[in-house]
């Protein structure tokens, strides 16, 4: 099978891409390569975020709030799948991409807004964590070397919540 890089973006790279990096990292591997990235970094991780991952058993080593513009220049990771995680990644405008990766929007609630006891909020990191380890299990079983690019397209489109029932 070939190695695939796929680019997880959101607006402050601290919390839903981190996970979706982390979950892909692992379920992944060898075959894929996950990198996150944020249009507007915060610059940390959120430590909700964090918790959630060592609970789940994923590594947190390497994982940083960064920008986008690391993997917009020359000699940075070509990418062959881009995905927004946020609303707000989604609606701006994306740097051009070298090699014309696949890109999809896998909208997730942001657990980083949820204000409330320690319990709701756990709770908020947890649902997008689950959401997001279901769509890439879903992203992993589909058949990428025998599907021409409109196919996974429309596959992927369909994980992202427009007709795969969550």
């Amino acid at each position: 099978m070939p190695h695939y890089n796929v680019l997880f973006l959101c607006t402050g790279n601290s919390a839903r891409s981190i996970l979706a990096e982390a979950i892909m990292n692992r379920k992944g591997a060898p075959n894929f390569t996950a990198f996150s990235a944020g249009s507007h970094p915060s610059g940390t991780v959120r430590p909700e975020a964090l918790r959630q991952l060592q609970m789940a058993g994923l590594s947190t080593d390497g994982l940083r709030s960064k920008s986008w513009d690391e993997f917009a220049v020359p000699g940075a990771p070509q990418m062959h799948f881009v995905f927004t995680v946020c609303d707000n990644a989604a609606r701006e405008s994306c740097p051009l991409w070298p090699g014309q990766p696949m890109t999809a929007h896998w909208g997730v609630p942001d657990p980083a807004v949820i204000m409330g006891t320690p319990a709701e909020i756990a709770r908020a990191y947890r649902e997008a964590f689950t959401i997001l380890e279901r769509r890439i299990s879903l992203m992993l079983a589909l058949p990428l070397a025998s599907l021409d690019s409109l196919a996974i397209k429309r596959e992927l489109d369909k994980i992202g919540g427009t007709g795969v029932a969550e």
